[in-house]
């Protein structure tokens, strides 16, 4: 059977609550909240629902408790973990059950209420036998030593860190859902607590409350409406652990970029807007080199051109991003929803003119595992 990966599938509905202070709510409730969202905006039915994927911060069966809560049967359930870069995985799978006909309507959900939830997330492993030794701070530590391998290596700078804090900032003071929505100083940012050098709180992801759900088919089912088309999806991982990174300046995006932009026929340069997995300001920086927007060890003075900002020629992170928006845990399906909302056209204020083609990209664990998706919109057809 041969299986066309370029469009095998279609975002019809995309979703969030909850952004920000959800109290009252489980991250089930929340979960949910978005998922009924995303199949209103889809103008599908709950009970169409046949391919069910979650990953819950501390439910490890999430795929059954998803099932059991929505009150449906689905052929296919999933709770893959692979940390923040594990929804857009999901993506992956539910792209080859319906281009193989095995289900219709694919569902993946996430939410947590960390902010004002009672329990915590579940942290990563352990620090192994290398780390354990030096108390290194996860996860904060091992971003922190690749921030500081790229400073030594590339002469990065905190004011590069900071042109990407800024213009995360920037973009969410265009989007009303954004967590943070004030301006940030360089002041401000080189007054900010250090948490793990060369990192300050202002390096950090936020810490919120929130939820995401997109609905994906088969692209034959999309009617006359918006969409965004997954042209091309890459996977790669080469560690788990910092301290077994082969290169702490190389995220193994180099190849799971390769990969997403070979299966969909296009290079860096056809991109109109990037959606990256900024837990960290050095992921940015990292992801842009890796993902080929710029060479390696040049993202730094690339990113303080003001390139990737409100009226530059490569937005990133146009909802705000982890730094600035949204950080509920996980991130990665974040991404994926303000991919499809730039490509819809549904993005308001922050909107970016003519986006055809974007790229959502997730992270998980300490730069292991990386997830690029190349979406299209309707004009890629």
């Amino acid at each position: 059977m041969t299986i066309d990966r370029r469009t095998p599938a279609a975002i019809v509905g995309a979703a969030t609550f909850g952004i920000g202070e959800a109290p009252g709510f489980t991250s089930m409730d929340l979960a949910a909240r978005a998922a009924l969202a995303a199949l209103d905006e889809a103008g599908i039915g709950l009970s169409e629902v046949d391919g069910l994927f979650i990953g819950q911060p501390s439910d490890f069966l999430s795929g059954l408790t998803f099932a059991e809560y929505l009150g449906i049967r689905p052929k296919l359930t999933n709770n893959n973990r692979t940390g923040g870069s594990a929804f857009l995985t999901h993506m992956n799978v539910a792209a080859l059950a319906l281009a193989a006909g095995e289900i219709d309507v694919a569902l993946i959900a996430y939410g947590s209420n960390q902010r004002t939830g009672t329990g915590g997330l579940v942290s990563a492993a352990a620090p192994n036998l290398y780390e354990k030794p030096y108390s290194l701070r996860l996860p904060v530590g091992g971003y922190a030593l690749a921030a500081s391998r790229h400073m030594h290596e590339f002469g990065t700078t905190r004011d590069h860190l900071y042109a990407v804090v800024k213009s995360a900032r920037d973009w969410a003071m265009l989007n009303p859902e954004a967590f943070l929505r004030k301006p940030v100083t360089q002041e401000d940012y080189f007054n900010a607590r250090m948490v793990s050098d060369p990192l300050s709180v202002l390096d950090c992801c936020l810490v919120t409350d929130g939820a995401a759900a997109v609905i994906m088919v088969r692209k034959d089912r999309v009617e006359n409406r918006e969409a965004a088309y997954l042209l091309g999806l890459g996977e790669a991982t080469d560690h788990y652990q910092i301290a077994q990174m082969p290169d702490l300046t190389t995220s193994a995006a180099k190849f799971s970029g390769q990969r997403a932009f070979e299966q969909a026929g296009i290079t860096p340069a056809d991109v109109d807007v990037v959606e990256l997995y900024d837990a960290f300001s050095i992921n940015t920086i990292m992801f842009l080199e890796d993902l080929g927007f710029c060479k390696k060890g040049e993202g730094g003075d690339f990113v303080a051109s003001g390139v990737i900002g409100p009226g530059g020629s490569l937005p990133v992170n146009t909802n705000g991003g982890g730094l600035a928006c949204v950080h509920p845990g996980m991130y990665g399906l974040f991404t994926v929803v303000e991919a499809y909302r730039q490509l819809t056209g549904s993005a308001g204020e922050r909107q970016v003119n003519g986006a055809e083609i974007a790229v959502a990209h997730g992270n998980g664990g300490f730069l292991s595992s990386q997830v690029t998706a190349v979406l299209g919109s309707t004009a890629t057809r």
